[in-house]
């Protein structure tokens, strides 16, 4: 039987989130947050559409976000004790195994504008196939220095080690690299080439809504 896969993504709060992409546009702060936001609902939209995911949890303690988060249905847990991307993560992560301790627990990172269901879908696939010895897989980024995407196989700590070199850290740690065919689940986005490479394969409707509205406006 395969078990049921449960996924936290993470949420900064707007104001100070993607400073990289912001100091590549000159439209405006509002502009920025709006984009941001509407990259983090396409993801996780487009991940709560994967077959075989069954519920995603955001981390957030931005009242703008956490706001639009629940109107759209998405449950969310308040970034406690707010102490940085991993320890965010580990909260969630026990969230999610305190509800089903039977559970794939997995981390998705919240800046996957391009991403596609099926690709996730098949991500979560060759992790379950994939798992070694430590019970965790990972997806590198497009770069192959940081990650997307971390599972854990049913009462396996998470184990969280996302940042600068987080690809390298996670296989140190004994987490196995998925190296599937997988671009629009690669295509983090923290520079405006990023986002253009994102814009290449294809981006989700909030998003391209959000860079419609800004053309008009400026």
């Amino acid at each position: 039987m395969i078990p049921p896969v449960d996924l936290v993504v993470p949420v900064k709060v707007l104001t100070l989130a993607k400073s990289r992409l912001r100091a590549g546009r000159a439209d405006g702060a509002a502009a920025h947050r709006r984009l941001v936001l509407a990259v983090t609902m396409d993801t996780i939209a487009a991940a709560a559409a994967a077959p075989g995911v069954r519920k995603v949890l955001a981390i957030c303690s931005d009242p703008v976000a956490t706001a639009v988060l629940r109107e759209h249905g998405v449950p969310v847990v308040a970034d406690e004790p707010d102490a940085g991307l991993n320890a965010a993560l580990r909260h969630g992560a026990r969230q999610l195994l305190a509800a089903d301790p039977a559970a794939v627990t997995g981390a998705l990172q919240a800046d996957l504008p391009a991403l596609r269901p099926a690709e996730l879908s098949a991500a979560v696939a060759a992790a379950l196939a994939a798992f070694g010895a430590a019970g965790r897989a990972f997806c590198p980024d497009r770069a192959g220095t940081g990650s997307t995407l971390l599972l854990a196989a049913p009462g396996v700590d998470l184990d969280p080690r996302f940042g600068a070199g987080s690809a390298r850290a996670h296989a140190e740690s004994g987490a196995v690299p998925l190296n599937g065919p997988w671009p629009s689940l690669r295509c983090d986005v923290d520079t405006e080439a990023d986002l253009a490479q994102a814009a290449r394969l294809g981006l989700g409707p909030r998003t391209t809504a959000a860079l419609a509205g800004t053309r008009r406006a400026s």
